[in-house]
């Protein structure tokens, strides 16, 4: 369950390549990491509800708030929030 979740929001975002702003290029390449890292967290613990996984996922993101910069993490949330909302 949380692997095919992952594939999804990956697809989603390979889906939008050819489209995207060189912003979003760079927000989806950062949510990648974190989707990846975190997936791969809850694989580990034996976690499969999606829930947990969003929250992890956002929870990462908060924990990685000083990497960004005030307009880099506004399109990162943003598409972020596109994401869930699609999957």
């Amino acid at each position: 369950m949380i692997i095919e979740f992952e594939e999804q929001l990956l697809e989603l975002i390979d889906a939008r390549i050819s489209t995207a702003s060189d912003d979003e290029l760079f927000a989806g390449g950062y949510l990648r990491g974190h989707i990846s890292l975190s997936a791969a967290a809850c694989e580990e613990e034996g976690i499969e509800d999606i829930e947990a996984l969003k929250e992890r996922i956002q929870a990462s993101l908060e924990a990685a708030r000083s990497e960004l910069t005030p307009a880099d993490r506004t399109i990162v949330h943003d598409l972020w929030l596109e994401l869930v909302n699609a999957a």
